[in-house]
């Protein structure tokens, strides 16, 4: 399969963050990469090993200890519409579900789309821990639909639409009087268990319409989440071409960027830490021998990144242009929105020029406030020399996003240059 369908069969694989990880833990596990539990005790340490932690991985070849290290870490969420605990609702002959907006998104472009349900399910499980299991579900067939207003009823529209995040975005599922029940037996059919063994859920929208190649010579990418799974596929691609010969190489995959990161998962957490520490020790090191190699380490952040719009050019700076299919970007904020300075800058320059591949350079426009990533994040809970970078990307936060296909192999290339890159 080439790199731009595996791209488009991981992100249609991956509707959630749940099934982001697991589906990351797949490819890994297919690449001889051995599984840890996160709750149990590590006796050893595989050299090419992982971990999950519901909707977030960390992963390694080469087993931490206290060498220094190659680190890349992503996000496994993005924007989109979540499933409230009490769901069933309904008006005017329409039976509904009541739903929250997770993140930041481009809420207009969830108007008039078909819509699939994702997610996990908490059920009675005596062989799990508390008796609580998880389930993953993927429906596949579209079931929701938020319809706009007709421009009749609403002849303004064309000069801005004003969107009410508690009114306007309940999706429609059917015709009749709410069905109170309905959806939670939904859900304990999609996990296959009886209504009464459901315990609770976690539940997305994700656009029905697959990834899809366009353009005139095939040159475009258009597809749901690649802000910010094609960094979790260019990090899980590169980690599995990673030898431990070459050092230490880490990566991880947070969850809960998009609202912040302050979770147990998130990049704020504690997790990073104390999986490197346990890696540490279960490989014969220590904790200090840890905190000594991390001033020696490096973390590349890989989120996706703001190409030059062609329709609004005037809301980008204007020396710093940015073109799809011209090769990575590296981010720059001098109020560390982006944790790159000049030394991880040049670090990854050298990355990119020993995977063939050019580099291009990201500053925001100083009048519009500047979006942040898990960089300056992780750079300060690891006091861990940090690069933000991402590939070149228009729609960001839309339902559907765009990128170029020419951009798929290089990331996957400067990834992997990355990860067995241990000078300076």
């Amino acid at each position: 399969m080439n790199p731009v369908d595996a791209l488009a069969d991981f992100i249609q694989r991956s509707p959630t963050p749940w099934h982001a990880a697991e589906n990351a833990a797949d490819r890994l596990a297919g690449a001889g990469f051995s599984a840890l539990d996160a709750a149990a005790t590590w006796e050893s340490v595989p050299e090419r090993g992982f971990v999950v932690r519901d909707g977030s991985l960390v992963a390694w070849s080469g087993a931490p200890g206290n060498a220094p290290m190659r680190l890349l870490g992503a996000h496994t969420d993005s924007p989109n519409l979540r499933i409230r605990p009490v769901p069933d609702t309904g008006s005017a002959g329409f039976r509904q579900l009541a739903v929250e907006v997770y993140g930041g998104a481009l809420v207009n472009s969830w108007l008039d789309r078909d819509l699939v349900l994702a997610g996990r399910a908490a059920v009675e499980d005596p062989r799990a821990p508390g008796g609580i299991g998880h389930r993953l579900f993927h429906h596949h067939e579209p079931l929701l639909r938020v319809p706009q207003l007709a421009i009749h009823l609403d002849r303004e529209v064309n000069e801005g639409l004003k969107l009410n995040k508690q009114q306007h975005l309940t999706p429609v599922w059917g015709l009749g009087k709410p069905d109170v029940g309905g959806f939670s037996q939904f859900v304990a059919d999609a996990v296959g268990v009886a209504a009464e063994h459901l315990l609770g859920w976690d539940v997305a929208c994700a656009d029905a319409v697959e990834p899809a190649v366009l353009g005139r010579e095939n040159e475009l990418l258009a597809a749901p989440r690649l802000d910010n799974l094609a960094s979790c596929f260019g990090a899980v691609e590169a980690l599995a071409r990673t030898a431990p010969v070459d050092g230490p190489a880490v990566i991880v995959l947070f969850d809960h960027e998009e609202i912040g990161s302050t979770s147990a998962t998130g990049a704020v957490g504690n997790w990073l830490a104390q999986v490197l520490e346990r890696c540490a020790v279960g490989s014969g090191g220590s904790r200090t021998g840890l905190l000594e190699s991390l001033p020696a380490s490096m973390l590349l952040s890989a989120d996706m990144a703001h190409a030059t719009h062609p329709n609004y050019a005037e809301r980008h700076e204007p020396g710093h242009w940015v073109e799809l299919g011209a090769g990575p970007v590296i981010k720059h904020n001098a109020n560390v929105r982006y944790a790159t300075d000049s030394r991880g800058a040049a670090a990854f320059r050298r990355a990119a020029a020993a995977a063939g591949a050019p580099a291009q350079d990201y500053s925001h426009r100083g009048d519009i406030p500047c979006g942040s990533t898990i960089g300056p994040l992780a750079a300060a809970g690891l006091a861990l020399e940090t690069v933000d970078v991402g590939m070149a990307m228009l729609s960001m936060h839309s339902i559907r996003e765009l990128m170029a296909c020419a951009d798929v192999a290089p990331m996957v290339d400067v990834f992997t240059s990355w990860l067995s890159s241990h000078g300076r």
